[in-house]
């Protein structure tokens, strides 16, 4: 079925963003937004806007009733939710598509599989994918969790099976510390995501993180777009992304993105998905896989050339792939350095108007951001206001590049992260590629941008 006309059912930068492609396409656009988006880009931009809401994201953007109805009042025939919100809502997908209405995402209950942090290691398991030594499901009984702890060695990682972003998650050095540990995750568990439940992982010291981007038409098919490294996190939050991996060859890129394209096709997986992995000393280990698109799809569609929100639809629409495995190429590197509208030292909040804009440009450098001189940054969302991806011939020449895009960048009238990003690329081990995901941290720590030169 063709699809003619869209909600868009997110904010900011990634719904100007699914706008674009739609428009590309020949399809209108539905903008809902709260009342604190109401000048939004995308809101003026979209060919329908209707308000859903005050700014609370509770009585907005996560108001499935709101957005449906706004869907069938403005005749929408599909939703796509972005990421984040409602994205990983399996509820949602439903809802969605018990009204008839397309849903540009995977199989509901492939998302409610995949939310579930244990039941995922378990269909990872069963699909071939590597994991971390640990639990087998949830652990509630101390002598348990101290049994499997013993077999697979301290320190261990004790994780909440809902949610993400670092809440619900305690490192255990010693047995001693176990179980007072383990209560307090599961306490911080269910304050953040609704539920207590917990399992455990073996500790990975030092290792990076490495997600290969996927698509399947849902049908038995599937394809992999290589990977990204998005080691460069600061409490578990990305802050700069780049494909390919500094440190994976191209032999272990073919190896390892034909086992998770198998293993989505095996699962019958429909759209795009992302499969996260810890690499330590040449191994990879499953952590998660993310059923939406990611905040940093850009550097994979600069390194391949093929445009995911489009893919997206046009699976959505049952046309199936667009291209096979065979056909996917990766030309040159991409860098993309998350902006935020934060204090790059103190990384405080830093909303409010926009008195100045001017967006870097040239040859392969793309800026995604809803971003204008007269907009009001509001204080009730995610604080990245703008994406910079920047593509190379080689990563030398992406880092040059993004140099000079990150000179060319002027965002006036709050703070932004944009000095810390000038400040990390001139870092040497960034330069050699030569980084965990403790790296940012430590550097940080260690006066970051106040350093000494």
């Amino acid at each position: 079925m063709a699809i003619k006309r869209v909600l868009i059912a997110n904010r900011g930068e990634i719904a100007l963003r699914i706008h674009r492609a739609c428009h590309e396409m020949g399809i209108e656009t539905v903008a809902v937004h709260s009342t604190a988006d109401t000048d939004a880009m995308h809101v003026r931009l979209a060919d329908h806007a209707i308000c859903i809401g005050p700014p609370p994201a509770a009585e907005s953007y996560l108001n499935i009733p709101n957005i449906i109805a706004a869907a069938e009042i403005s005749g929408a025939d599909a939703i796509h939710p972005g990421y984040g919100f409602l994205s990983e809502n399996a509820r949602f997908a439903e809802i969605v598509e018990s009204h008839q209405i397309i849903w540009i995402g995977p199989k509901p209950e492939h998302i409610r599989t995949m939310g579930d942090k244990v039941e995922a290691k378990r269909t990872a398991a069963r699909l071939g994918l590597p994991l971390v030594p640990g639990s087998d499901g949830p652990i509630s009984d101390a002598a348990e969790a101290k049994r499997i702890a013993r077999d697979i060695g301290y320190p261990v990682l004790i994780k909440a099976a809902s949610g993400g972003g670092g809440r619900g998650m305690k490192v255990v050095p010693s047995e001693d510390q176990l179980e007072s540990l383990m209560q307090q995750a599961g306490s911080e568990a269910k304050a953040a995501f609704g539920d207590a439940t917990v399992y455990m992982e073996k500790y990975l010291g030092d290792p990076r993180h490495i997600e290969f981007q996927i698509f399947g038409d849902g049908e038995g098919n599937a394809i992999h777009l290589g990977e990204r490294d998005c080691s460069l996190q600061r409490r578990h939050q990305k802050v700069l992304e780049e494909a390919p991996s500094p440190i994976i060859s191209a032999e272990e890129r073919t190896r390892m993105g034909g086992i998770v394209a198998q293993a989505m096709a095996d699962m019958g997986y429909r759209g795009a998905g992302t499969i996260e992995f810890l690499w330590e000393d040449g191994q990879f280990y499953f952590i998660e896989m993310n059923t939406r698109l990611q905040v940093e799809h850009p550097v994979t569609e600069a390194i391949t050339g093929l445009d995911l929100v489009r893919e997206q639809i046009r699976v959505a629409e049952g046309k199936g792939l667009s291209l096979r495995q065979e056909d996917v190429e990766f030309r040159g590197h991409a860098i993309e350095c998350r902006i935020n509208a934060e204090d790059p030292r103190t990384f405080a909040p830093s909303p409010g108007l926009i008195k100045g804009y001017h967006a870097p440009g040239g040859l392969a450098v793309r800026v995604d951001s809803g971003l204008y001189a007269g907009y009001r940054v509001p204080p009730y969302y995610d604080s990245m206001i703008a994406k910079l991806i920047v593509w190379g011939h080689s990563r030398e020449g992406a880092i040059r590049r993004l140099r000079r895009a990150l000179e060319e960048f002027v965002i006036e009238g709050g703070k932004t992260t944009i000095p810390l990003h000038q400040q990390l690329i001139e870092n040497p081990d960034f330069q050699s590629g030569d980084y965990t995901i403790k790296w940012l941290e430590s550097w940080l720590e260690d006066g970051g941008m106040d350093a000494p030169k």
